[in-house]
This record gives C-alpha cells, sequence and structure tokens, in this order.
C-alpha cells in the first residue's frame, strides 16, 4: 500500500512539474515576443527621433546663418542710418550758420553802402566848399556814371555855397573824424544770392566811382598852379590821400572777400550734392530695412511653423517614453515574480531536502531495528518460520524504503533539472534585462537611477548565484552520502543472504 501510495504520488509531481514547465515556456515565449515587439518599435521610434532631431538642428542652423546675416546687414543699416544723420545733422548745421553769417553780411553790406554814400556825400560836399571847378569836375563825371548822384550832388552843392566859413571848418573836421574811426568795415562777404551778388556789383561800383572822383579831384589840384598853396588845399590833399588808400585797402578786402565767397558757394554746393546722396542711400537703407523685416517676418513664421512641429514630435516622444518606462515596469515587475518563482522553488527544494534527511533517519533506525531483530533472532533462537516471516517483512520494509529512496533520487534528479532550467532562464532573463537596460542607456540619458538599480539587482544575482554553488556543493556531499547508503545497503542485504544460509543450513541437519 505504502509503495503504490508513493508511486500515485511521484507520478501526479511528475505529472505537475511537466505542466508546469510547458505552461511556463509558453508563457515565457509569449512574453519575449512582446518584449522584443515592443523593443523594435522603440528602436524605430528612436531612430524616427533621430531623424527629426537632425531636420531640426539642420534647420536651426540655417536659421541661425540667416538670421546672422540679417542681423549683420541690420547692424550695418544702422551705423550707416547713424553716421547719415550725424553728417545731415552737421550739414544743416552749416546751412544753417552760412545762413545767419549771410544775413549778417546783407546787414553789413546795406551798412557799408550807406557808409560809402555819405562818404561819397561828404566829399562833393568838402569838394564844393573849396573850389566849385572841382565841384564841376566831380559832377560830370558822376553825371557820366550815375545819374541820381549827381541830381543829388547839385542839390547839396546849391545848399553848401550858402553856408559861412565857421561850418565849413567843422564838418572838414567830422569828415576827418569819420574817416581816421574807420568808416568803411573789413567783414568777410559770403554769399551766394542773387541780391548779394547785385549789392556787391552795387559796392564795387560805388568805391570804383569813389576813387575815380578822389583821383579826378587830385589831378585837377594838381594842375593848378603848384607855386600857390594854401594850408587848406594841403590839408584837403591830405586827407584825398588818406581816403584813397582807405579805398584801396577796401577795394583788396572786397576782392578776398568776393573769392572766399565764391569758394564757400562751390562747398555749399558740394554739401548740397552730399546731402542729396546721403538723402537717396537713406532711401535704400530704408528699403533694404522693410526688406529686411519681410524676411525677418517669413523666418519666425517659418520658426514657428517649426517649433509647433516639434513640440508636436516631443510629445509623441514623450508617449513613446511613458509607454517604455510602464514596459520597464513590466519587465522589473516579472523579474520580480521569476525571483519569487525561483524563491519558491528554492522552498521546495529545501522541503525535499528535510524529507530525504527524514527519510534517512527511517532508514537508519530502520537498519536499528533490523539489527536488534537479528540480535534477538541469535539470542533467542526462533523458529525458522517466524524469522523467514519477519526477515521477508524487513526486506519488504527495505525494498519499500529503497523505492521511495529511489523516488525520492528521481525527484531530487527533476527538481535540479528544474532549478536548472530556472536558473537559466533566470540568467537569460537578466541578460535580457541588461539588454533591455543598454536599449534604454541609449534611448535615454537620464538612466542613473536605473544604472545603480541593475547594479543592485546584478548583486543580488551574484547572490543568487553564489547560493546556487553552494547548494550544487550541497547537493553533491548529500549524493556522496546517499552513495554510500546504497553501499551501505548492499552489504547489509549480502550479510543478511549469509545470515539466512547459515540459519537454513543447521536446520536442514537437524
Amino acid at each position: 500500500m505504502a509503495h503504490g501510495t508513493s508511486g500515485s504520488s511521484t507520478s501526479s509531481r511528475r505529472h505537475e512539474g511537466a505542466m508546469s514547465s510547458r505552461y511556463v515556456d509558453t508563457e515565457w515565449e509569449a512574453k519575449e515576443a512582446l518584449r522584443q515587439r515592443e523593443l523594435e518599435e522603440a528602436r524605430a521610434r528612436a531612430a524616427q527621433m533621430e531623424k527629426t532631431m537632425r531636420w531640426w538642428s539642420d534647420c536651426t542652423a540655417n536659421w541661425r546663418e540667416k538670421w546672422s546675416k540679417v542681423r549683420n546687414e541690420r547692424n550695418k543699416a544702422r551705423e550707416e542710418a547713424k553716421m547719415l544723420r550725424s553728417k545731415l545733422d552737421t550739414s544743416l548745421k552749416d546751412i544753417n550758420t552760412y545762413k545767419r553769417e549771410r544775413q549778417e553780411l546783407e546787414t553789413q553790406n546795406e551798412q557799408m553802402r550807406k557808409e560809402l554814400e555819405k562818404i561819397h556825400l561828404l566829399l562833393l560836399k568838402h569838394a564844393g566848399q573849396w573850389d566849385h571847378k572841382l565841384l564841376e569836375a566831380l559832377e560830370s563825371v558822376d553825371s557820366e556814371k550815375d545819374v541820381p548822384t549827381e541830381e543829388h550832388g547839385t542839390e547839396n552843392n546849391g545848399t553848401i555855397a550858402g553856408e559861412d566859413d565857421r561850418t565849413s571848418a567843422e564838418k572838414d573836421s567830422g569828415i576827418e573824424e569819420y574817416v581816421l574811426q574807420g568808416a568803411v568795415p573789413r567783414h568777410a562777404v559770403e554769399l551766394y544770392d542773387g541780391k548779394e551778388s547785385t549789392l556787391d556789383r552795387d559796392g564795387e561800383c560805388d568805391t570804383s566811382t569813389i576813387s575815380d572822383s578822389a583821383e579826378s579831384i587830385l589831378k585837377r589840384c594838381n594842375k593848378k598852379d603848384p607855386f600857390v598853396t594854401s594850408p587848406d588845399e594841403e590839408e584837403m590833399r591830405q586827407k584825398l590821400s588818406m581816403l584813397q588808400l582807405r579805398l584801396d585797402e577796401a577795394t583788396k578786402t572786397l576782392q578776398v572777400e568776393r573769392e572766399e565767397k565764391l569758394s564757400l558757394h562751390r562747398s555749399l554746393e558740394r554739401l548740397e550734392m552730399e546731402v542729396s546722396e546721403w538723402r537717396d542711400k537713406c532711401e535704400d537703407l530704408r528699403v533694404s530695412r522693410q526688406e529686411a523685416v519681410r524676411e525677418l517676418l517669413q523666418l519666425q513664421d517659418q520658426h514657428q511653423d517649426t517649433v509647433a512641429l516639434i513640440q508636436a514630435d516631443l510629445m509623441d516622444e514623450a508617449t513613446s517614453r511613458e509607454g517604455m518606462d510602464r514596459r520597464l515596469a513590466d519587465l522589473r515587475a516579472q523579474l520580480e515574480r521569476l525571483q519569487a518563482e525561483n524563491a519558491a522553488e528554492w522552498g521546495k527544494r529545501e522541503r525535499l531536502e528535510t524529507e530525504k534527511l527524514n527519510l534517512e533517519r527511517d532508514n537508519k533506525k530502520l537498519r536499528g531495528e533490523l539489527r536488534d531483530a537479528q540480535e534477538r533472532l541469535e539470542r533467542r533462537g526462533r523458529p525458522t518460520s517466524t524469522a523467514d516471516t519477519e526477515l521477508r517483512q524487513l526486506q519488504q520494509e527495505v525494498t519499500d524504503r529503497g523505492k521511495e529512496l529511489t523516488d525520492l533520487k528521481h525527484a531530487h534528479s527533476k527538481l535540479k533539472k528544474v532549478v536548472a532550467d530556472k536558473t537559466t532562464e533566470l540568467a537569460h532573463a537578466v541578460r535580457r534585462a541588461e539588454q533591455y537596460e543598454t536599449e534604454v542607456k541609449r534611448l535615454r540619458s537620464r538612466v542613473e537611477e536605473l544604472k545603480r538599480e541593475l547594479a543592485v539587482a546584478e548583486d543580488e544575482i551574484d547572490s543568487a548565484t553564489n547560493n546556487i554553488r553552494k547548494l550544487q556543493r550541497s547537493n553533491d556531499v548529500l549524493q556522496e552520502q546517499v552513495q554510500v547508503l546504497e553501499v551501505q545497503v548492499k552489504h547489509l542485504q549480502t550479510r543478511q543472504r549469509n545470515s539466512s544460509i547459515t540459519h537454513r543450513s543447521p536446520v536442514l541437519r537437524a
């Protein structure tokens, strides 16, 4: 009965172990295929992401080059615009200063004309006081050059003839003071209008008329009797010579100022040309700036479109990363489950080893009982029938124990195979997990925590492998002990046979 129950239990265990191993193999293959598919999908997504990132890097590089060119052109245009503005401001300031100087010169020219007219009138008046002939000659000269001045001079001559000597002396002193104080100014005349040119011509005509009149007066005075001189005539000659010198200096200064005026007029025209050129350049820069702004707006639109595409790609990549994280979590859970199954198998193995130890103890007890039975047989000398029955029972028990030991050995070998398969599967799982970890390391940069966890898992696997090696060694020791026990059982069987033969021989003799 015991043998039948033990055989049925071992067969059921074998069937259950085979079914569980097949189920585990199919489940493992399905999961492995799923993992391979997920890994291929992750690789394809990673390749697509690399392509998008390269495209984005190329786009950003092109955009940066275009933007740098536009920015450099804009900076150059700004600098040129600043230079043009500064030059325009300086030219406007120069124009304003030239306008002010022109107005001042116009006023000075007007004053000069008035003063020349006064000097002309005073000279004519003084000449009419001391010589009517000279006045007539002067009137003739004035009539040739200027008709209005002739009429005015004749009126003044009529009034001058009626005055007395005191007023003439006072006026002569006033003329001398006026001329000596510098009635003719020496200022630069900068004019580029038609009015100024006419005023210059009028002033030149006035100075020429005055100089001609003074020269004619001096000539006529010299034509008189040189021996008949009066102090008034000498004084008048000196005054006329001084006036002549003053007039010569005024003509020279007017000539120089006229040349300066022409040079300034040319420089002003040149500045006006430059201002017009700078205005054209400013207009061109404004047009180029508008074109650059349009290009910049187009580039901004393109940049926004590319940014939107990249954001969509990044969202897809984030979702794929979340899926990879979930898959990694599943893989970790599977690893933990495999580790738990391995631990359960090790627990079963330990239980079987404890059962084996218990059986060995029972075997030892049975051997002790056999020895006791043999001693009792030897002491008491019971009949052979009872001894044979007891011996048969003991042999039956020994055979049952041997069968149980063989079953236990078979179960132990199967468990060894299962443990070896599990260890190989665990090793494969560890290797695949490492491969997955390396793939994930390539895909992700933030993997420091996973590395640490992997190191911890590797340490645990090393400790598990060390434990497996220790258990294998202990299993080898147990196998050696089982072999020793088998040898001892064989020796016992031979002894029992020998003892049975020895017991049968005296019975036959009797």
